[in-house]
């Protein structure tokens, strides 16, 4: 089921591996957060819920980087949501408009274009759909 093949610092920041990029950083983040809310905050139940998310992130990177395909899958349709939820965001959003006021549009369709990059590229090269 898997590639098996070696993954290079060059290669890691490529189309190719973009998702698993950004789910890497997103686990990594999750730690800062957990380490934060643990020992600074003195939370135990908090923590405990982002560390749910942080192994759901972790395991998806590594596993998209080992070659396995339904990680890969997994990557690219909760990529793919993100995408549409900006989207129609653009469209109906009140508390993001709320939020950012005049930087709400160019930020979310920089947002929405580079996701939209991210699914294709990454569904092209990984060959997802052929």
């Amino acid at each position: 089921m898997s590639d098996n093949k070696k993954i290079s610092i060059k290669s890691l920041f490529s189309f190719e591996h973009c998702l698993e990029c950004i789910a890497a950083l997103i686990a990594a983040a999750g730690l800062l957060g957990v380490l934060q809310t643990f020992v600074i905050g003195k939370h135990f139940l908090i923590p405990t819920i982002i560390l749910s998310a942080v192994l759901l992130f972790g395991n998806l990177a590594w596993w998209g980087l080992q070659g396995q395909r339904w990680a890969k899958y997994f990557l690219f349709w909760g990529t793919f949501l993100l995408m549409m939820h900006g989207f129609f965001a653009l469209f109906w959003a009140k508390k993001y408009r709320e939020i950012l006021g005049g930087a709400f549009e160019p930020t979310f369709v920089v947002l929405v274009a580079v996701l939209a990059l991210f699914c294709y590229q990454y569904a092209t090269r990984n060959k997802l759909f052929k």
